[in-house]
């Protein structure tokens, strides 16, 4: 062998020893159904069979989709692990969630009957997880939004479910007198309401996920997964970012390596891989799933 051979292997065998490094445990393969939110409607057990197939063992779906998709999980050896759902049903703002053109919530919800609902169909985490661009108010909106998660996580305490927070964006965003994140993060109850830490929306918020997730590992219960163009700007609104952002799993700019190495060292026991937009959601499920394989974080 010569010596720009062994030199070329070496060099390789490092890389492939910085990526595999960080990983100190393995999670199981998670999807957030939004991810396939319209294949969903139109032929819900070919998606599932198919994220099956791909070898996904864990969802997250949102609470309209639990009637419909639930009893069909087991048949595609998919497990319910937590479920999203719509924000006004703790809020009470039905206004600012019809504005903002969000689907509609039949008549009857509430986030009682989504607390029965999970509990029902076996799963463990409860996320609010959205605020509409009105809601989005000063620091004491927030203080008062923090009131009243924490009261929600209690009741959800009381039916043997963990409560989260599901960020993007916009609570990093600086305003009078600090962030929104420092506020809820601050007036949540550690022992009650958990963090699903996004670690896409964190980045497009100019912060470092890998900190922020080290920062506060003890209160991170779930977090999504997805990667991001390169060159991408800080964005506060999630409205305002490009489609065409969305990006699987280690096909952007986001250092993975790293942000893999923080997940594993928090307390959260399921990581969901999630791609908001995509022309073909199955087949970004597969890249994003093949990646993380790879590398040795989904078992």
């Amino acid at each position: 062998m010569s010596a720009m051979e062994f030199s070329r292997r070496s060099l390789l065998r490092m890389a492939a020893s910085a990526v595999a490094e960080p990983r100190t445990r393995e999670f199981s393969p998670g999807v957030q159904l939004y991810t396939v939110r319209d294949r969903l409607s139109n032929a819900p057990a070919a998606t599932l069979g198919a994220i099956g197939e791909i070898g996904y063992r864990e969802v997250e779906m949102l609470r309209s989709q639990v009637k419909t998709i639930a009893p069909l999980l087991s048949r595609h050896q998919l497990r319910p692990i937590s479920l999203h759902f719509e924000t006004p049903l703790l809020t009470g703002n039905y206004t600012a969630w019809q504005h903002a053109d969000m689907p509609p919530i039949e008549s009857g919800a509430s986030y009682g009957q989504s607390l029965e609902l999970a509990k029902d169909h076996g799963f463990r985490y409860v996320v609010f997880n959205y605020l509409t661009p009105e809601e989005r108010l000063g620091l004491d909106f927030y203080h008062a939004l923090a009131d009243k998660l924490n009261a929600a996580a209690t009741k959800a305490q009381r039916a043997g479910l963990q409560f989260c927070y599901h960020n993007h964006d916009f609570e990093f965003e600086p305003k009078p007198g600090g962030r929104p994140i420092d506020v809820l993060i601050d007036k949540l109850d550690k022992n009650l309401v958990a963090l699903e830490v996004d670690v896409f929306w964190i980045s497009m918020a100019g912060v470092d996920a890998a900190d922020f997730l080290r920062q506060h590992a003890s209160r991170v219960a779930l977090v999504h997964l997805k990667d991001r163009a390169k060159g991408t700007p800080v964005h506060y609104d999630i409205a305002t970012v490009p489609n065409e952002t969305f990006r699987e799993v280690g096909s952007g700019d986001l250092p993975f390596n790293r942000i893999l190495a923080a997940v594993a060292d928090t307390r959260a026991k399921h990581a969901f891989v999630e791609q908001d937009f995509s022309i073909d959601p199955i087949a970004s499920l597969r890249k994003s799933f093949t990646y993380l394989k790879q590398i040795g974080f989904y078992s």
